[in-house]
């Protein structure tokens, strides 16, 4: 793919994409929108769910912000999952889309995001830090094969794209 694109096009797809899905995106109700968001993280995260590795969250809850996709939300865990507009979060996470799907596909580190500022984390520092490690300790081998098998194509679409487009950026 990285021979594919010249470098602006490539900037340009990065520049256009989030918003051509931020647009039909902000058009599907938040209800459905919720409902997927709680079956995914259901699929994601069910091992820690037997494990009892969510109780930490139960009562609590935790903001999403995709700043690219103007797409927000926040989550809690008691005996299921349970997602709603962002209300009163104790955390919250606010990232572009790219660097939340670099991280979904361990090919970026949230720390090394965090430090770089493309990954902000504000409110309680002990709930936000126990969330990362929580989304670390998920096997990316571990998920299931249809998520796994989208997000790595993705990610590595983005790292072509990016790696073309860095030339253009200088």
């Amino acid at each position: 793919m990285q021979g594919f694109f010249p470098n602006k096009l490539a900037q340009q797809i990065l520049d256009i994409g989030p918003k051509a899905i931020a647009r039909p995106l902000g058009l599907i109700p938040f209800a459905l929108k919720a409902d997927l968001l709680k079956r995914i993280l259901g699929l994601l995260l069910a091992e820690q769910a037997a494990d009892e590795e969510l109780d930490f969250l139960e009562g609590r809850w935790v903001a999403i912000y995709i700043k690219d996709l103007a797409l927000s939300f926040e989550v809690t865990y008691a005996d299921g999952w349970q997602v709603r507009p962002i209300q009163n979060a104790e955390v919250t996470f606010t990232a572009q889309s790219k660097e939340l799907l670099l991280i979904a596909a361990a090919k970026e580190d949230p720390d090394s995001l965090f430090f770089q500022r493309k990954l902000c984390i504000e409110g309680d520092t002990e709930l936000g830090l126990e969330v990362k490690n929580l989304l670390l300790s998920v096997e990316f081998d571990a998920m299931p094969a249809a998520i796994r098998m989208t997000i790595e194509k993705l990610a590595l679409a983005l790292q072509a794209l990016q790696a073309k487009a860095e030339p253009a950026l200088a």
